[in-house]
């Protein structure tokens, strides 16, 4: 990394709105070395004028011309949690340079409000009782859709990273059992905030038929791809219930649309799917999936919105922690990718 006297160019790929630009740059004031630049003109041809005299990149999705003429660069950033597009790219880069790639979770504890608003919207039934109120239907209850209580209920959460560590402060209060699935479970440091009972990388069948409510924030990867199928789902039974706010694919496509058709699961709230481009259809409808999961009674459908929202100050706090560090030379990052796993 560079020293403290050399100037450090830090380039932002995408537009920033004013308030943010001036929330980091006050934030960052300190660091004299640090130059920020928010290009006007995001186009391609702008950026990549811009980019052979950045020595850091923060935005979604670089491309590969844009990294090879960025020859300063040491470190590149996504603001948003996610980087399962950008593994190989960054395998490559690295094959020749070394880029430091980082992850960010600044969106963190809104996915993890998302999460628990979806679970108690679907535990619930608030919006089945919502449509009959505008409907003019008065006073439905017990009959039409019964609450199902979320005291003494099993929950696992499958990862124990930002969002998970979130979900399990925000549900402590419910009396629950709490279950964990985690890739490093050995290197559990800080102390947990409840009694959980804890599952091995290997015990995904185990941890499945031990709780019945599964919230998954894992990042996707060659190994969580299609973790839970048939028979986990199998495993969770007929209460068993599904909020996934990690990736759509960890869980097979298939087998989740026939548990919940044939009601081998109770029901599932899902924000991440599988078709992020889908053919519109002749009516101009837009379904992000494969099979129709717009037409079962016991599902909720969330258009990848936990991250929202996006104007919040707060998430940009991680991005200003890493520049501060960038500016100081050190090289202990917040997020740094491991490329050899994925995440």
């Amino acid at each position: 990394m560079s020293t403290r006297s050399e100037k450090i160019t830090v380039l932002f790929l995408s537009k920033i709105a004013e308030p943010i630009q001036e929330y980091l740059l006050t934030n960052l004031n300190k660091y004299k070395n640090l130059k920020l630049l928010f290009p006007s003109d995001i186009s391609n041809k702008s950026i990549l004028s811009l980019v052979p005299d950045a020595d850091v990149l923060i935005g979604w999705r670089p491309t590969r011309t844009m990294l090879k003429k960025a020859v300063k660069l040491k470190m590149f950033i996504n603001p948003g949690a996610g980087v399962t597009h950008l593994i190989e790219l960054f395998r490559e880069v690295n094959q020749e340079r070394e880029v430091k790639l980082i992850n960010g979770h600044g969106n963190s504890y809104f996915v993890a409000q998302h999460a628990v608003a979806l679970l108690l919207t679907f535990m619930n039934k608030t919006i089945l009782h919502h449509q009959w109120m505008k409907q003019g239907k008065w006073r439905t209850g017990d009959k039409e859709a019964t609450s199902i209580p979320l005291r003494f209920r099993k929950v696992g959460l499958l990862g124990y990273g930002a969002i998970n560590k979130k979900i399990h402060k925000m549900l402590q209060g419910f009396k629950i059992e709490f279950s964990i699935l985690r890739k490093h479970g050995d290197k559990q440091n800080e102390q947990l905030i409840t009694p959980v009972n804890k599952f091995s990388q290997y015990q995904v069948n185990e941890f499945c038929k031990e709780i019945d409510i599964l919230i998954i924030a894992v990042p996707l990867t060659s190994k969580t791809e299609d973790l839970i199928g048939k028979e986990q789902l199998d495993r969770l039974g007929k209460e068993g219930i599904i909020i996934n706010v990690g990736r759509g694919k960890i869980i097979n496509e298939k087998a989740l649309y026939n548990a919940l058709r044939d009601k081998t699961i109770a029901g599932a709230a899902i924000d991440v799917w599988y078709n992020y481009t889908p053919k519109e259809e002749k009516d101009g409808k837009k379904y992000p999936y494969n099979f129709p999961f717009h037409d079962l009674d016991n599902i909720i459908l969330s258009p990848h919105r936990g991250y929202s929202p996006f104007s919040d100050l707060l998430r940009w706090g991680e991005v200003i922690e890493n520049l501060s560090r960038i500016s100081e030379n050190s090289n202990n990052f917040i997020n740094q990718v491991n490329l050899a796993e994925e995440y």
